[in-house]
């Protein structure tokens, strides 16, 4: 028999017996309780499906969601052992993973034994990358790794500017990595590079921020790209200095408040249009239908649980997601793929735009040619 003779279907409790029948078979320790079993199979946060061979149950898989997030978690997946070696794992994973996508997850990442070669292999030969060792995870106190797979990716039929991708050289240079990219999505023979990442930096920065070296300005940002032949449109939703409310110093407020009135002073001389308004979807969208490139200010708090501002360019979008081009990889071994066109769900936009609080918000959309 084949794997052609198996059904992958959503798991009810009249499966009980048998999931605990194969979590037995499957796992010496860390096993999933009777109790825990029947919370998952009841769960609105859970798939659970199951592998059925004349309706006998050969295999599941559970996958969990964490509100809040577009991260879908493999939590357990078992075959028994008469069944193994007919690509039933296989199976369960894509039925998953389409699981996971029509759920909206534009993630999905699992944890495996370290010594676990034939599954490692099986969630590589998927697209898995590894990113972390865990060192003690399971209750034998064997490692894991941990392994993730992006499961939505930007279709380049829909609108957007191709532009390379550039990572950022220092931790605080998010907001030139960004530029130099949507300059380079504009200009072809425009070259990124340390030296030029550093002078923007040096022409844009705020001097301090939260803490260590700032970051920098939405109008420092929008004077730079106007000094290398672009057009930069700024928007910024409030008016009083930004950036200083993270700031403990008196003295270092002071200085961030000199720049920022400087560089207000600067873009009215250079006639850089500010809209002391929100930016909303509509106009990126719109800016990305003419060709223009938006630089849009982030929080990563969604990303790494760090309240950090965080300067990315909008590679694109679709009719659920707008795609980024992030600089700054979160992980040392992760996939350089996965930052360019990372998605980012629409309704998940409006939380991570605004920072601090604030909440801030500030994009500038930088273009070759008159205003956008």
């Amino acid at each position: 028999m084949t794997e052609q003779n198996i059904t992958i279907e959503p798991a009810t409790l009249e499966l009980l017996d048998a999931l605990l029948k194969l979590e037995k078979q499957c796992f010496a320790t860390d096993r999933l309780s009777r109790r825990s079993m029947r919370r998952f199979l009841a769960s609105d946060q859970s798939v659970f499906l199951a592998a059925l061979e004349n309706g006998q149950c050969v295999g599941y898989l559970l996958i969990i969601f964490h509100r809040g997030t577009r991260l879908a978690r493999l939590y357990s997946i078992a075959v028994g052992p008469m069944w193994q070696g007919r690509g039933i794992a296989r199976k369960l994973m894509m039925s998953g993973e389409a699981e996971a996508q029509h759920r909206g997850a534009l993630y999905m990442r699992l944890e495996v034994n370290n010594l676990n070669e034939r599954a490692i292999s099986l969630y590589e030969s998927l697209g898995f990358i590894k990113f972390k060792l865990l060192h003690d995870y399971y209750d034998d106190h064997s490692d894991a790794l941990r392994m993730q797979k992006r499961i939505r990716y930007h279709d380049r039929n829909f609108v957007h500017t191709p532009m390379p991708w550039y990572q950022q050289s220092t931790a605080f240079t998010c907001g030139p990595a960004a530029l130099m990219m949507a300059i380079a999505g504009l200009t072809p023979e425009y070259r990124p590079g340390l030296t030029e990442e550093l002078q923007i930096w040096r022409e844009a920065t705020t001097i301090f921020m939260t803490s260590g070296h700032g970051g920098c300005h939405p109008l420092g940002l929008a004077l730079a790209a106007k000094r290398r032949g672009c057009h930069a449109e700024v928007w910024i939703n409030q008016r009083q200095p930004l950036f200083v409310d993270g700031v403990r110093s008196e003295d270092k407020k002071a200085i961030i408040e000199n720049v920022h009135n400087d560089f207000v002073e600067q873009a009215k001389a250079a006639g850089i249009v500010v809209h002391y308004q929100n930016i909303d979807q509509a106009t990126l969208t719109r800016a990305c239908d003419t060709g223009a490139i938006p630089i849009v200010l982030i929080s990563t708090y969604r990303m790494d649980r760090k309240k950090a501002p965080h300067w990315v360019a909008m590679s694109g979008y679709d009719e659920q997601c707008l795609y980024v081009h992030d600089p700054d990889p979160d992980e040392k071994n992760q996939d350089l793929i996965d930052c360019q066109y990372l998605p980012i769900a629409l309704e998940d936009f409006e939380s991570m735009s605004s920072f601090g609080s604030n909440r801030l918000r500030t994009a500038i959309i930088i273009s070759s040619g008159e205003a956008v």
